[in-house]
């Protein structure tokens, strides 16, 4: 099952990328695992997917550790979840990417880590694009205010935005939002210098990946469409 979901999103994701007139290798796909037993990834990667997304720090690096340890070692490991700043070292030393950095605060926790290992962390601004109070990021107007303030922290490198959009049951509903996260990705990349090189623009899931990537996300987190429903 997993294999031919995987064969059907990457089609519908390189039919998009042709209607936007961009190569398919410009838009990572992050299968989004979390609740997954470890076979599913296994599963996922013997089809060729390698990136993965995890909510939480601690299935990340259990996940991680057992693909490694099995002989696994080409995964990429995305946190896609919010991440509490007891939980930066984790973060800093296991993940190739995080979505989330919505404060200073655990910039600089993130940034103190990586230094204690060498290591330059790949991070996405959350934005908090549908203006949702359950969800984390910082608002829109924040931006500019928060790119200067990270430009401090040089041992991560400020890759992009990220955004959780609403949910809506008609994908269309959804573009405004996506554009709206297309300006603001212009907006940061005048930002760009130093620790800051925005790139990567992280918006889209299993319901609306494709009007993300016409409006010009260039990551795509789908985990339902791949993995099926969740259990509760």
């Amino acid at each position: 099952m997993i294999r031919s979901n995987l064969d059907d999103i990457n089609e519908r994701i390189s039919k998009a990328c042709r209607k936007k007139g961009i190569e398919r290798n410009e838009v990572i796909l992050v299968a989004v695992c979390k609740t997954f037993p470890v076979s599913s990834n296994l599963d996922a990667i013997n089809a060729g997917q390698f990136d993965f997304g995890e909510n939480k720090i601690q299935e990340l690096v259990r996940k991680k550790s057992y693909l490694y340890l099995s002989g696994m070692k080409k995964t990429r490991w995305h946190m896609i979840g919010h991440l509490q700043t007891n939980k930066a070292k984790q973060a800093a030393v296991n993940a190739d990417m995080f979505h989330c950095l919505d404060s200073v605060k655990l910039a600089s926790k993130l940034n103190e880590e990586c230094g204690k290992i060498g290591k330059k962390l790949q991070v996405l601004i959350q934005i908090n694009s549908s203006d949702e109070e359950s969800k984390s990021g910082i608002k829109p107007g924040e931006l500019n205010l928060f790119l200067k303030e990270l430009k401090q922290f040089t041992d991560l490198k400020i890759s992009g935005l990220m955004s959780i959009g609403a949910f809506n049951e008609n994908p269309e509903d959804s573009r405004p939002e996506f554009r709206l996260m297309r300006e603001l990705f212009d907006v940061a990349a005048k930002h760009n210098g130093g620790n800051i090189g925005i790139k990567y623009l992280s918006m889209g899931m299993s319901n609306d990946f494709e009007v993300a990537i016409e409006e010009g996300a260039n990551i795509v987190r789908i985990g339902t469409a791949i993995f099926g429903i969740r259990e509760k």
